[in-house]
């Protein structure tokens, strides 16, 4: 066999494959087997028609097709073995010429991996936004907390924002009450949001006893965007009590005896919370560093695939959430043609940096082990939800275990990078990443390996 490949752009070749009859031999016997079994021919068995007599009753033509069939996929991997090309879609391939007992040619165009000149990553720097756990920060958590041992007490008055009222809910249409649109007995705080528009500025105001009709739209389901007539009507309404911020509130809430101690806690906790961002703010940046220094060609097959699928997951999830794409672009400030150039510029940034650490990784020769495997898996299991043994066992199945090796591999080489950078926050302090825990927590750095003596060398 032989082939050559031409370059038709930096991320597409064509393969022109040529591959002797003499090589088709195997295929065709196995074609001939093949259809000897599928057709009944009066004074033969079922698979042992001769070659000649399948040349008249099926036809030489269908024979050499299905030879072909077989053989096309196997000469064209080999073609890309020969020709060191690495693929990223199937390829499109076309028969240009083939007669019996000839050469058999065929071309292949297909989006290949692009090579890439990786300029030196070690020393990198980068600079993210200081780290700041703001007085307001603290004030929100613990508020939050005393919410959680507050307690409730009905009064005698019309209800205000920030109480609790009781409330029977339905949304009509046309005079008819919607399937799924009607709730009883659900308690809710008056301006917590996140319901229906404006059912808080109805509430407002009523009493226990009192009904109301407003009209809206539908957030969810079928009919979401559809205007509709809302009877809401309240039972009861609740002042919420908090608990007085001292030390007695420490003790209940909490294992510290006092209220400044258990104010610290929360500061520092928020403080490893804004660490871990800081940590992924600077390896973005130093990412980004790398990005603009090196020149990465994109197939544009593969943009527009990776461009149309987050396209379809951002649908998804507003669907979830009840919300159009048009509110979301309205509460967002942002036009359908805004949104477009910054997801596709998301979307080149992310593929480049794919090819760019895909380099990385091969250059620094890194590798897994089974279980940073394993413990990969449980992690994506619990983003998506899902029990990891049917997680796993559905990557299994479809063959997805390469894909998950590679997000770690190019995990790996973006931890090698981002270990020989230098990333300062804007007040210039330099931001402590090599020794940063999965809990925020700073460790200890690693003692460094001394020099064996002579004896021990010796020994």
């Amino acid at each position: 066999m032989k082939s050559a490949v031409e370059t038709l752009s930096p991320t597409r070749a064509k393969l022109t494959v040529e591959v002797p009859f003499e090589e088709l031999k195997p295929s065709l016997d196995a074609a001939y087997k093949k259809i000897a079994q599928q057709i009944n021919v009066p004074g033969f068995r079922r698979g042992k028609v001769p070659p000649m007599v399948i040349d008249r009753q099926v036809g030489r033509g269908a024979v050499l097709d299905e030879a072909i069939n077989e053989v096309l996929p196997a000469k064209y991997i080999e073609a890309l073995e020969a020709n060191d090309l690495q693929p990223l879609a199937q390829p499109e391939i076309e028969v240009t010429k083939f007669e019996d007992n000839e050469t058999l040619e065929f071309t292949a165009e297909v989006d290949v991996r692009p090579e890439i000149a990786l300029p030196s990553y070690e020393g990198l720097e980068a600079e993210v936004e200081d780290l700041v756990v703001a007085d307001s920060d603290v004030e929100e958590q613990v508020q939050a907390l005393r919410e959680r041992f507050a307690t409730l007490s009905d009064v005698e008055r019309p209800a205000a924002e920030g109480d609790f009222v009781v409330l029977d809910l339905k949304a009509l249409k046309d005079g008819e009450v919607l399937d799924g649109a009607e709730v009883s007995a659900m308690s809710y705080q008056v301006g917590r949001g996140g319901m229906i528009e404006g059912l808080d500025e109805a509430l407002v105001g009523m009493s226990a006893g009192d009904e109301k009709t407003f009209s809206s739209e539908l957030v969810g389901g079928d009919l979401v965007g559809e205007p509709v007539e809302v009877q809401v009507s309240i039972s009861q309404v609740q002042e919420q009590e908090l608990p007085e911020l001292d030390d007695d509130f420490a003790q209940l809430a909490s294992e510290f005896d006092t209220i400044d101690e258990l104010t610290a806690d929360v500061r520092e906790r928020l403080g490893r919370g804004k660490r871990l961002e800081q940590a992924a703010a600077a390896r973005d940046a130093v990412l980004e560093v790398l990005l603009d220094r090196v020149d990465v060609p994109l197939p544009e097959s593969m943009v527009t695939d990776e461009l149309n699928a987050r396209r379809q997951n951002i649908e998804q999830q507003l669907g979830y959430a009840g919300i159009t794409m048009e509110k979301y672009l309205e509460d967002e400030g942002q036009t359908i043609e805004e949104f477009e150039a910054d997801l596709e510029r998301r979307v080149r940034d992310a593929v480049a940096a794919q090819f760019l650490l895909d380099e990385v990784a091969k250059k620094e020769e890194l590798s897994i082990e089974q279980q940073e495997l394993s413990s990969h898996l449980v992690r994506r299991a619990q983003q998506s939800g899902q029990d990891p043994q049917e997680f796993a066992n559905h990557m299994f199945e479809h063959n997805h275990i390469p894909e998950l090796v590679q997000e770690i591999l190019r995990g790996k080489a973006l931890a090698a990078i981002v270990e020989t950078a230098v990333v300062k926050d804007a007040s210039g302090n330099v931001v402590e990443l090599k020794n940063l825990r999965p809990d925020g927590t700073i460790g200890e750095p690693e003692a460094a390996t001394e020099a064996p003596s002579e004896a021990e060398t010796e020994e």
